[in-house]
């Protein structure tokens, strides 16, 4: 291949159909918990089957991204202060593909917004508000710990994620308007016009079917997680 064709732009598969299956369905579960936590009665039953999908979610992304598509994966956008720096001065090196998948700042967003729906479920499982919900967990911890974590589920972890969506909201019209760079297009349909010379994810039917085996086996991890062995 010449060094002219490499440089032709043509169609590449970025996000792969998991990839981008888990991200539209976690904005939907995450937004029905929040939705179902302010109607409160019995949406809280909603509130918590939510929040176990978005734990299960959160499970397979995690494995996906270790297995997945080559920039669904962490190694490829775990940037070093080095590389945020020459991103923020506008100075790339040949081979950093800043906008290939996530850029150091995008990447920075994904790894705070996935921590921190890690650490508001966490808390939810051990929550009691000690009137109508109570986490499938809180048996395991002591009643002081158990209130801590329902304060701070209720409060920081809520306003924090709140803080977390609304900059992403943000960074999303930012560069829309401002980069003409569209963000939500890519994640609809997996693909970027890009130099011919960037690698492609691999997204065929035997990896999507991978992918979906992970999900299923992340999910009755949760199921196990969150039902009560019966009494013996």
């Amino acid at each position: 291949m010449s060094e002219d064709s490499t440089r032709v732009g043509v169609q590449v598969r970025v996000w792969d159909l998991p990839t981008r299956l888990f991200h539209w369905a976690l904005a939907l579960c995450v937004l029905g918990s929040v939705l179902s936590a302010k109607i409160g009665g019995n949406a809280m039953i909603w509130h918590a089957r939510l929040g176990y999908a978005v734990l299960a979610l959160l499970a397979f992304r995690l494995a996906w991204g270790l297995v997945g598509g080559r920039w669904s994966r962490f190694a490829s956008f775990l940037y070093s202060p080095a590389a945020l720096l020459r991103y923020l001065r506008g100075q790339p090196r040949e081979g950093d593909h800043f906008d290939v998948g996530h850029n150091p700042l995008g990447a920075f967003s994904v790894l705070a917004m996935l921590a921190w729906l890690g650490l508001q479920v966490g808390s939810g499982l051990i929550a009691d508000d000690e009137i109508a919900f109570s986490g499938p967990l809180v048996a395991w911890v002591s009643s002081e710990v158990s209130l801590a974590w329902t304060h701070y589920h209720k409060s920081y972890g809520q306003w924090g994620l709140f803080l977390l969506l609304g900059l992403h909201l943000l960074a999303i019209a930012f560069y829309r308007l401002r980069r003409r760079q569209d963000l939500i297009g890519p994640m609809l349909s997996g693909d970027k016009h890009l130099p011919a010379a960037v690698p492609a994810s691999a997204d065929s039917w035997a990896t999507r079917l991978f992918a979906l085996t992970l999900l299923l086996a992340c999910s009755a991890g949760v199921y196990l997680l969150v039902t009560p062995a019966p009494p013996t």
